[in-house]
């Protein structure tokens, strides 16, 4: 079983992993509206609706009691199906986990730690670990986390220009998304398997990008946190740290209000002011739609060009996640920007999506490849608990 626990939502999938490098989808749901009015749907691997339940008032729902729901519904739903690890999605692993591990008390006490550094998904995640612990004690948990990939990362690029006796071993570029790229370093060797040099555009609500050698981080632009790097829907992107001094010292913000604006109203909403919702810009006539998605498009060209550096040059670039696998005109206008390095767009095969939009000539490959996190967490649950 792979779980993504949230604030108000936990996800689930149920994979059959017969063999470990192959996990096959049984089933997948959501209970949402956790401390609310929460809902429940599953669907079949064919996405085809199973069930589904309202809590038609205001329900006293919280983790364990979702996390109870689910594995009630398996067992009366999916009998035949004996569930032998659940694979965590955790954002943060520090350094002590470069890799997926086995959860104990003590990679539990270690994850706690982190919540400091991420406060907004760590906590719910660990909610959902020890939920599972308390009703399902000898059950085997794997946490898979989305920082771990970048741990291959240079030290001078996972270093700030801060001093030593500050950052300790909290404070440095830890990245996110490893998850994806994790899943996008393996699946690109199946499209273009001579390709050592690698930028992938991980581009959905969340955006970032990664630049990779061999199949290994070197490079990615979120950091301390995962508002750093590109624009996002309706986070900030990189910003001048003197911005945030400003706003607390003439505007009289709050650290509250600070970060509110950063993580929710800024991004391609805040530039619009119209929504953070790719599709919604691409229809709009508004200039400021218009402006908000040139912005986007900058910046992705601008951390490849410098990525590019990072890695010595260029073989192949990806894009993937719901805006860089769905959208076609973004991804035109970003290799139309990268012709400098030899790209050159597949016109019909880009509005097909792929999976190679870049022409038999073009000097960098480009391609679509969609990510799937899920599966991911499934295989290395699978292969960490014996499945």
């Amino acid at each position: 079983m792979v779980i993504n626990a949230g604030s108000t939502s936990v996800k689930f999938a149920v994979y059959q992993c017969g063999d470990v490098s192959s996990p096959v989808l049984v089933c997948r749901g959501q209970v949402e509206g956790i401390g609310s009015h929460p809902s429940f749907v599953a669907k079949d691997a064919k996405g085809k609706p199973m069930d589904a339940h309202d809590w038609e008032e205001a329900h006293p729902l919280d983790m364990e009691g979702a996390i109870k729901f689910i594995m009630t519904w398996l067992e009366s739903h999916q009998g035949h199906i004996t569930i032998t690890g659940v694979g965590h999605r955790v954002l943060h692993g520090g350094l002590a986990h470069p890799r997926p591990v086995l959860i104990d008390e003590t990679v539990i006490s270690e994850l706690e730690k982190l919540e400091a550094v991420e406060p907004t998904h760590q906590s719910f995640e660990v909610d959902a670990i020890r939920a599972f612990a308390k009703r399902h004690p000898m059950l085997r948990q794997v946490a898979v986390f989305d920082t771990s990939f970048h741990r291959t990362m240079p030290s001078v690029a996972q270093r700030y220009a801060l001093p030593a006796e500050i950052t300790g071993d909290w404070i440095r570029h830890w990245g996110f998304h490893g998850i994806s790229y994790d899943y996008i370093s393996r699946a690109v060797t199946r499209y273009a398997p001579e390709a050592r040099r690698v930028i992938v555009a991980h581009l959905g609500g969340g955006a970032s990008m990664c630049a990779m050698l061999d199949g290994k981080s070197m490079d990615t632009s979120m950091g301390f946190s995962a508002i750093d790097g590109l624009p996002m829907s309706t986070r900030c992107g990189a910003i001048d740290p003197d911005i945030l001094f400003f706003l607390m010292r003439v505007g009289k913000h709050s650290a509250a209000e600070i970060e509110t604006l950063l993580y929710k109203k800024s991004g391609l909403l805040g530039l619009s002011g119209i929504s953070g919702d790719m599709r919604a810009l691409t229809e709009s006539k508004a200039p400021a739609a218009t402006a908000a998605i040139d912005y986007f498009v900058y910046h992705i060209v601008k951390f490849a060009g410098a990525y590019t550096a990072v890695l010595g040059g260029l073989d192949a670039f990806v894009f993937t996640a719901g805006i860089g696998e769905n959208d076609s005109s973004l991804r035109a206008a970003v290799v139309q920007k990268l012709s400098w390095l030899g790209a050159r767009l597949d016109v019909e095969a880009n509005d097909r999506h792929g999976p190679r939009i870049s022409t038999a000539d073009s000097k960098v490959s480009v391609w679509v490849i969609p990510t799937n996190e899920e599966l991911m967490i499934a295989q290395h649950a699978a292969s960490l608990v014996g499945a």
